[in-house]
């Protein structure tokens, strides 16, 4: 059952992109322009931008311009498609263009300036404000949003297709920036364009094509795809006929063997039932936890796996016999739920609210027992979001509030078990959100990309040493405009500090230091500006300045500072190691009384806390543990204790000095 508010939500988007696809059709009558071409959009200056679309097969018609007044001829193809190439001013607005087919439809508010396209998953994503969190000094950030109404965005609709699309789908117009509008913008994209507009001082359009929790190999082609093994099945079974019915079917086959698999090496899996969902289990030895919360924050920390959760919940007399929901805000990551020992759902996404029916049948008077069994697959697990009630499925209106104490055991960890079979109505599957979302868009003429992703790729860093330069090489070949601007944001902290011990996160961080090998490509490093406790960091400002540094310096030709210190090589004297750096300027320095964040290992490949210091443009790296060292690493944690920067303020990237993989 999904939630009043955002069903009014869904339920007006509906209607308003009905409405917005009606209106096209209305006011351009045989003319159809793709979604793209709105009121209000962006389009490339200094250049001959595409336009494109349909019209009666043969038809000619013209197009006229308003910031020069000329008229341009065109005509559909015999299939009814058409594109033409028209010149763009140094900047400004607002122009109109004009379509004339014997009825005369024009688009209003147009201005000419910069366009980029941000793309990735969540933190690309996430909006100023809403189901992701607030950026910090929210109520500044929307206020001061009424100074730059030539900031435009365009929301592609997450989609997913088999096949490759022409025709993308919307969540409407181009937005003007205000304060209401901005609320819904990429805030990463936004701070970027902001900061453009200030230095600039011509328009900015983005493009916003993001997806959270998505993987890189969702959003590159087939044709490129097909030369990675590990996703050429895939791809091939795709174009060979491969349909969701049928990946749904054998979704449903594998889900259900995995669920068995896991009932039998539960260890609450006894006498061929699962004891621990049964309302007459002794739980009395558990212990207990405040609900909702992340476990490794509610006293079970660097524990992956199965975790049972127990509630016991007295139930009203007329309630008893009818059918109840169980609702559940959110569980990272899987869950089966049960009540008086039978399942009632399960759900394999941590993003989704959970909704499930409780048959009449279950339900009596008195004392009854709600079981939930999360999985968690890495990072932080639980029951985390509220909230937490049980009501009648035909009135909401009267609720029992689950939240606060439940009892928990632990089951099987993480290592034990065999990993669930992936979702298939997923957008994570090879190829397809490309052929939706970027395919579509490709005729657009832009400036360049911004990217920000790889959290959920964390766990194939090495695969991501060539599954991201792909995608990008792809993009380039695909758009036809040459090597483009590149420009993408290293993952962030996140999660336990500690260094070592390290996770996925800081070698999919190197995968992506070492993209910059890629011409007109840049990282803006966010080491220093995450959160321990939340994926998606608040301080977006700073991750928009930092790619706006980026594409000030590389893009548009400014002499300024646009990166921290980067790993450039070494030197092995004694026991000591000299590492030498890239973009030092005004100086290395460290963020307090001594560097933080070097480890240094020998031959054996065992890293110790190491003393480092600074020494002019290099830094100087020792351990009394380690006579002869062969090794640096520098910030190689989830959440690394670090302070490295050069005179501009920008930290180091983290890097290594070794080609040792799946050393921790």
């Amino acid at each position: 059952m999904i939630a009043k508010t955002f069903y009014k939500q869904f339920i007006s988007r509906i209607l308003l992109t009905g409405l917005f696809i009606f209106v096209i059709h209305i006011s351009y009558a045989q003319i159809m322009l793709p979604a793209c071409f709105t009121d209000n959009m962006v389009l490339q200056r200094q250049t001959k931008v595409n336009l494109w679309g349909t019209e009666t097969p043969r038809k000619k018609f013209t197009i006229t311009t308003s910031w020069n007044n000329k008229t341009y001829k065109a005509a559909a193809d015999t299939g009814g498609g058409w594109q033409i190439k028209i010149s763009t001013p140094v900047y400004g607005g607002p122009y109109t263009i004009t379509f004339n087919d014997g009825e005369i439809s024009t688009l209003k508010n147009i201005l000419i300036g910069e366009v980029w396209v941000c793309s990735g998953q969540s933190n690309m994503e996430m909006p100023l404000t809403g189901f992701y969190g607030d950026v910090l000094n929210l109520q500044y950030e929307l206020a001061d949003a009424a100074n730059y109404s030539e900031i435009r965005m365009l929301k592609i609709d997450n989609k997913t297709s088999f096949t490759p699309l022409t025709n993308v789908q919307t969540k409407g117009a181009w937005a003007v920036c205000g304060p209401q509008t901005v609320r819904d913008f990429s805030a990463v994209a936004y701070f970027f364009a902001k900061n453009l507009f200030i230095d600039k001082h011509v328009p900015i359009g983005v493009i916003n094509s993001t997806w959270g929790g998505t993987v890189a190999e969702a959003w590159t082609s087939g044709s490129a795809l097909k030369t990675m093994p590990d996703f050429a099945p895939f791809v091939i079974a795709a174009e060979g006929g491969l349909t969701q019915k049928k990946l749904d079917a054998r979704y449903q086959t594998e889900l259900s063997r995995w669920i068995d698999s896991i009932n039998v090496k539960d260890p609450g899996f006894q006498q061929g039932k699962l004891l621990w969902a049964e309302s007459g289990f002794d739980d009395s030895a558990w212990q207990k936890m405040i609900v909702p919360a992340y476990w490794e924050q509610a006293g079970v920390p660097d524990y992956d796996g199965t975790m049972w959760f127990r509630k016991k919940v007295v139930i009203p007399a007329a309630w008893a016999g009818k059918d109840l929901k169980l609702n559940m805000g959110g569980i990272d990551d899987y869950d089966v739920s049960y009540f008086n020992g039978a399942e009632i759902g399960h759900t394999e996404s941590f993003f989704y609210k959970r909704s499930y029916t409780i048959p009449g049948s279950l339900v009596k008077a008195g004392e009854n027992t709600i079981a939930v069994r999360v999985f968690d697959n890495g990072g932080l697990g639980g029951i985390n979001k509220g909230p937490l009630q049980l009501s009648l499925a035909t009135d909401t209106t009267s609720q029992i509030d689950l939240a606060g104490q439940w009892v928990y055991h632990k089951a099987d960890v993480l290592t034990l078990l065999p990993q669930p079979p992936a979702q298939s109505n997923s957008p994570n599957r090879p190829t397809l959100i490309y052929n939706a979302m970027i395919n579509p868009i490709l005729p657009y003429t832009i400036k360049g990309i911004i990217w920000y992703q790889g959290e959920s790729n964390a766990d194939r860093a090495t695969q991501y040493r060539q599954l991201f330069p792909l995608l990008i090489n792809d993009w380039r070949q695909k758009w036809g405009e040459g090597n483009f601007p590149f420009y993408f944001v290293q993952i962030a902290n996140y999660n336990a500090i500690g260094q070592p011990p390290a996770a996925d996160w800081p070698a999919l961080r190197d995968a992506q230091l070492r993209t910059l090998s890629l011409p007109n490509t840049g990282m803006a490093v966010t080491i220093d500006i995450g959160d321990v406790n939340r994926i998606h960091p608040q301080n977006k400002q700073e991750a928009g300045r930092r790619l706006a540094l980026i594409a000030r310096a590389k893009t548009y030709g400014e002499n300024i500072p646009y990166s921290g210190p980067l790993y450039k090589s070494h030197v092995i004297k004694f026991n000591k190691i000299e590492l030498e750096f890239t973009h030092t300027d005004n100086g290395l320095l460290a963020k307090g009384d001594t560097l933080k964040g070097f480890t240094i290992a020998g031959a054996d490949k065992k890293f110790y806390p190491a003393n480092a210091v600074i020494a002019g443009h290099k830094v100087i790296v020792s351990s009394s543990a380690v006579a002869n060292p062969v090794a640096v690493r520098y910030a190689w944690a989830n959440n690394p204790l670090c302070n490295l920067y050069n005179g501009a303020n920008l930290p180091a990237s983290p890097f290594r000095t070794d080609d040792w993989d799946n050393i921790r």
